[in-house]
């Protein structure tokens, strides 16, 4: 099941729409370079770098690729509603992989 955490400092506007757009295809790279040293942001955007390296993957699969980014595409909306709410929404099943591969990627391009 997943969990929804709530920021224990709310976050401020601008943190929220950066959290949003971490979300947004290609834009995650920029914003997880960017905005690394804030928790809240880069929750997200490591969540948004999975997504997109997901569809990547899945834009190579074959006969599944609506189906698999249809899916992508969803969890990608639903992140981007709950960083506007100022919530921590962990993807099902994947949250920790994308956490692993968001500090993966910083420490690779030494960004």
């Amino acid at each position: 099941m997943t969990e929804t955490k709530t920021v224990s400092t709310a976050p401020s506007q601008e943190e929220k729409m950066w959290a949003a757009v971490g979300y947004l295809w290609i834009l995650s790279l920029v914003v997880l370079a960017s905005r690394k040293k804030n928790d809240y942001i880069r929750f997200h955007a490591n969540q948004g770098v999975f997504l997109f390296v997901a569809s990547i993957v899945f834009m190579l699969t074959g006969p599944f690729i609506i189906i698999l980014n249809l899916i992508v595409g969803v969890a990608a909306v639903v992140g981007i509603i709950k960083a506007i709410q100022g919530e921590k929404w962990e993807l099902p099943a994947v949250g920790g992989l994308a956490q692993k591969l968001g500090d993966w990627i910083i420490k690779t391009l030494k960004l």
